[in-house]
């Protein structure tokens, strides 16, 4: 079960990271060419959203499942397993809030410029965060 969660989540992350992407490309393209915000825009967005949720969800299963986790949480002093153990999950949960309150802010706004500039500075800090944090070694 642990394996197919690391595999899960390794795989997942592609999607959510594209996803991501997309979204952050998007509103940029939006806010820079000052056009309307539409049902597709949000869409993407949401999809966006719910890609990164269920990353995050599946990453804390992962952490309260993995040996890795639980063994290394003790060592901090070694720069790799303080990434795994410490770093890694703490950034991407701080991400993550900064995705969903992008999304909360954009829903409160009228115009479609200010709607496009909130996800993208949102979503494109959440998506600096979670690259700053992935552990490249174990990843590629």
């Amino acid at each position: 079960m642990y394996e197919f969660i690391q595999k899960f989540h390794s795989g997942w992350a592609y999607l959510a990271l594209l996803l991501v992407l997309i979204v952050v490309v998007n509103s940029g393209i939006g806010f820079s060419s000052k056009r309307e915000f539409t049902g597709t825009d949000r869409k993407i967005a949401l999809f966006g959203l719910i890609a990164a949720h269920i990353q995050l969800l599946v990453g804390l299963i992962l952490y309260f499942v993995s040996p890795l986790g639980k063994a290394l949480l003790g060592e901090m002093k070694d720069p790799a397993a303080r990434l795994t153990s410490l770093e890694h999950p703490l950034i991407n949960i701080i991400a993550i809030v900064f995705i969903t309150i992008g999304w909360s802010k954009h829903k409160k706004l009228a115009e479609s410029t200010a709607k496009f500039k909130t996800i993208s500075i949102f979503f494109g800090i959440g998506l600096l965060l979670i690259l700053s944090r992935i552990p490249w070694s174990l990843w590629l």
